[in-house]
């Protein structure tokens, strides 16, 4: 079961407790739900981790991991899908939030496009605002998907052992 194979990777909550750099952010670090893999927390993981994954600026893993504090979201996964855009991936994800943002705020001034990073940096008073709003837009939608998935996921994978489990009960003598 991948819940099982996860834990593998997870930290132990009593060797978090002694970290002098997490020991800044509070006793709310250590809540059960950021550290346990339960439906809950890793839907809600799936939501915080992709939106911020679509959006671009730096240390994107530590909002990550900041907005699943209040969230109640597993901060290692939240953390790890944020690699959902990495040095491959980002100039596809960033490129189709430009393309959003651009359709949304009916934004079209691509004419002399390049694909340079002298041009992006010329045009980056220009480029902003609909990268921006299509990051938002994109982060927020994939995001819920992300979540819809991982909880109808998580709940057809627990009928089914229930089912199984009901099953092998029905077989003994």
């Amino acid at each position: 079961m991948p819940k099982n194979y996860l834990k593998k990777f997870i930290p132990n909550p009593e060797k978090l407790k002694q970290s002098k750099a997490l020991s800044l952010l509070g006793s709310q670090i250590y809540q059960a739900n950021l550290w346990h893999l339960n439906r809950k927390s890793v839907a809600r993981a799936f939501f915080n981790g992709i939106l911020w994954a679509f959006i671009p600026m730096p240390f994107q893993m530590l909002a990550a991991a900041l907005l699943a504090i209040p969230l109640r979201a597993n901060i290692p996964l939240s953390i790890a899908l944020v690699w959902i855009t990495n040095p491959f991936t980002m100039p596809f994800v960033f490129y189709f939030n430009y393309k959003v943002g651009a359709l949304l705020l009916d934004y079209h001034n691509e004419k002399d496009f390049q694909l340079s990073v002298e041009w992006i940096w010329d045009k980056m008073e220009h480029i902003w605002p609909p990268l921006y709003a299509g990051s938002i837009v994109s982060g927020l939608v994939f995001g819920a998907i992300g979540y819809a998935a991982i909880s109808i996921l998580w709940r057809v994978h627990v009928t089914k052992r229930w089912q199984e489990r009901k099953l092998r009960h029905q077989d003994k003598p």
